[in-house]
C-alpha cells in the first residue's frame, strides 16, 4: 500500500495566533527588568508660591530635581497629601524624606525610560521620565540607569518592537487599497441607490445603538464600583494636551474630511473618512454611468480587489510572528507597580468591556442576525487576537475583512461598507473607556462631584468624541482630553492613566473590532443576504 500523498493540514490560524500570544507573553515576562529598590532616599521639598504649594522631589547629593508638582492652593494640597500638608504647617518651606523608591528602566530604540514609584502618606505614586540617552536623564537617575543596562532583555524588547512595527507596516500597506477596491466593488454590486440607502441607514443605526449601550454599561459600573473614591492621583507623567478646539469644531473637521479636496492626497495620507466617502461616490457614479464604461470600471475594481485580497492573505499568514513580537514588547515594558495604584480603575474598565463583549453584543448577534455567537467568535478569532496585540482597529481591518468574508461567509457587498466605516466611527470600547476614565478622575479629584446631568454630558461627549477617534493606538487619550475639558476636570490627572493605557487599549480595540464584526452580521441579516459559500458559520 503506497503512503498517503495528502498534504498535512496546518494548524488553524487562530490557534497559531493564540500560541504566538502565549509564547510572546512568556518571553516578555522573562525579560521584564522588574523593579529596582533604590538604597538612597529622595527628599521631598515643600514650599509655598503665593497661594500655590509646590512639591519638588530632589536628590540631596546631586541637588538635582527628579520630579515636581504644583497645587493650586493649600487646600487642594491638603486633600491630596494630608500628612505632608501637616508637616508643612504654616512654614514657607519644609523638607521630608521619601524612603526607598522603586524604579525600573525600559530601553527601546528611541532611548531609555525610567518609571518609579514612591510613597506619600502611604499612597503609591507613579512618575515617568524618558530620554534618548542615559546621559540625558536627570543626574540622580544616570548612575542607576548605568548600573542596570539593557542587556539581553533590552535587546529582545527592542528587536520585538522592530519586528512588530514591520508587521504593522505590512498591514497598513494593504489597508488603503483594500478599502478603496472593496468599497467600490461592494457599492457597484448593490446596483440601485435604494439598496445602498438602506445599507447605510441600518449600519449607522447599529453603530449608534451599540455605542450608547457600551457607554451606559460603563456609567453603571463606574458608579457601582466607585474606583476613584479615596484614590489619590499624584502626577504620573505628561498628559495628552488636546488641540485648541471645541467638540463642535472637532465634529466640523470630521464632516469636512468627508469631502476630500484631493482624493489622491487623501489616499496617500491614509485619511479614512475621505477615502470611504470618495469610494462610495465613485461606486455610485459607476452604476449611474453604466454601459460599457461602467462595466469596464466595475470589472477593473473587481480584479484589483481580488489581487488585494490575495496580498492580504499573504500578510495575514505572517500574523503569528507579528503578534508574538507585540506581546513580547507589551509584557516586557509593563511593571507591576503601575497596576497597583490603578487596580480598581483597570478592573472597572475590564469588567465593563467584558460585559459589553460577552453579553450585550452576543445577544444582539443572536436575536437580530440569528447567528451562534460562539461559532461567530471562533470565525473572527484571528482578527480579535490581532486587534488585541496591535491595539489598532485600522491595522487589523484587512484581517477582519478576510475573517468576515472567508470564515463567517458574509458577502463583500456588506463587509466592504460596514467594516471600513466601523473602523472609522464605531468605537464602542473607546467610548466606554472614556466614560469610566473621566468619572474615575472626577471621583479621585478632591471637591469634585459630577451630578447626573454632568454624567450625561460626559456620556454624550464621549459618544461624539469616540466617532472622531482614529483607529490607532492611544487615540482615545487624545479625545479624552476633550471630554475632561467639557466638564472642567484637570488634564494633569490623565497622566497616570497613560501608564496603563496600553493594556486597556488592547482590550478596548478588541471590543471595537468585535462590535464591527457583529454589526456586519446584523446588517447582512437585515438586508436578507445569504451566507457565502464555504462559510464556517
Amino acid at each position: 500500500m503506497s503512503p498517503s500523498t495528502e498534504p498535512k493540514k496546518s494548524l488553524p490560524l487562530h490557534f497559531q495566533i493564540l500560541i504566538a500570544m502565549l509564547v510572546g507573553t512568556v518571553i516578555g515576562i522573562a525579560v521584564n527588568p522588574g523593579d529596582i529598590a533604590l538604597s538612597n532616599s529622595i527628599t521631598a521639598s515643600l514650599s509655598r508660591v503665593g497661594d500655590a504649594v509646590e512639591l519638588r522631589e530632589w536628590d540631596p547629593e546631586s541637588d538635582q530635581t527628579v520630579y515636581a508638582e504644583t497645587f493650586a492652593s493649600a487646600a487642594v494640597f491638603a486633600d491630596s497629601y494630608p500628612k505632608l500638608s501637616e508637616a508643612l504647617g504654616d512654614s514657607e518651606a519644609r523638607d521630608v524624606e521619601v524612603e526607598n523608591p522603586r524604579a525600573r528602566f525600559t530601553y527601546t530604540m528611541s532611548g531609555v525610560q525610567v518609571t518609579w514609584q514612591r510613597s506619600h502618606d502611604g499612597v503609591p505614586a507613579v512618575s515617568r521620565l524618558s530620554s534618548s540617552t542615559v546621559s540625558g536623564l536627570p543626574v540622580f537617575w544616570q548612575p542607576v540607569a548605568a548600573e542596570h543596562p539593557s542587556g539581553i532583555g533590552g535587546t529582545i524588547t527592542t528587536l520585538a518592537k522592530s519586528l512588530g512595527d514591520l508587521f504593522l507596516r505590512l498591514l497598513k500597506m494593504v489597508t488603503v487599497p483594500l478599502i478603496l477596491t472593496s468599497l467600490v466593488t461592494g457599492v457597484t454590486g448593490l446596483g440601485s441607490q435604494g439598496r445602498f440607502g438602506r445599507l447605510f441607514g441600518r449600519t449607522i443605526f447599529y453603530y449608534m445603538i451599540t455605542s450608547l449601550l457600551a457607554i451606559t454599561t460603563g456609567l453603571i459600573l463606574v458608579n457601582l464600583i466607585q474606583p476613584g473614591t479615596g484614590a489619590i492621583l499624584p502626577g504620573g507623567g505628561k498628559a495628552i494636551e488636546p488641540a485648541d478646539l471645541t467638540l463642535v469644531e472637532v465634529l466640523y473637521q470630521q464632516v469636512n474630511r468627508l469631502i476630500p479636496t484631493n482624493p489622491f492626497s487623501s489616499i496617500a495620507g491614509g485619511e479614512f473618512l475621505s477615502i470611504i466617502s470618495f469610494a462610495i461616490m465613485l461606486g455610485m457614479f459607476i452604476n449611474l454611468v453604466g454601459g460599457n464604461h461602467g462595466r469596464r470600471l466595475a470589472e477593473f475594481f473587481e480584479s484589483a480587489f481580488a489581487v488585494m485580497m490575495r496580498m492580504t492573505a499573504w500578510v495575514i499568514s505572517l500574523a503569528p510572528i507579528g503578534v508574538a513580537a507585540f506581546m513580547i514588547y507589551a509584557t516586557s515594558t509593563q511593571g507591576l507597580s503601575v497596576f497597583q495604584t490603578l487596580a480598581w480603575y483597570m478592573l472597572t474598565v475590564f469588567l465593563a468591556l467584558v460585559f459589553h463583549a460577552v453579553v450585550i453584543l452576543p445577544v444582539i448577534l443572536r436575536v437580530f442576525a440569528k447567528r451562534n455567537p460562539l461559532t461567530f467568535v471562533r470565525n473572527l478569532s484571528p482578527a480579535l487576537l490581532t486587534a488585541f496585540s496591535t491595539a489598532s482597529s485600522n491595522a487589523t481591518l484587512p484581517l477582519t475583512m478576510n475573517c468576515v468574508e472567508k470564515r463567517a461567509g458574509i458577502s463583500n457587498q456588506t463587509s466592504s461598507f460596514v467594516l471600513p466605516l466601523g473602523a472609522t466611527i464605531n468605537m464602542d470600547g473607546t467610548a466606554l473607556y472614556e466614560v469610566v476614565a473621566v468619572l474615575f478622575i472626577a471621583q479621585a479629584t478632591p471637591g469634585f462631584d459630577l451630578s447626573v446631568a454632568q454624567q450625561i454630558t460626559v456620556a454624550l461627549t464621549a459618544l461624539i468624541a469616540s466617532i472622531g477617534a482614529a483607529g490607532i493606538p492611544h487615540a482615545g487619550l487624545v479625545m479624552m482630553a476633550i471630554v475632561l475639558q467639557a466638564v472642567g476636570l484637570p488634564l494633569e490627572a490623565q497622566g497616570i492613566i497613560i501608564a496603563v493605557d496600553r493594556v486597556l487599549d488592547m482590550c478596548r480595540t478588541s471590543v471595537n473590532v468585535w462590535s464591527d464584526s457583529c454589526g456586519c452580521a446584523v446588517v447582512a441579516a437585515a438586508n436578507n443576504q445569504p451566507s457565502a459559500a464555504g462559510s464556517t458559520a
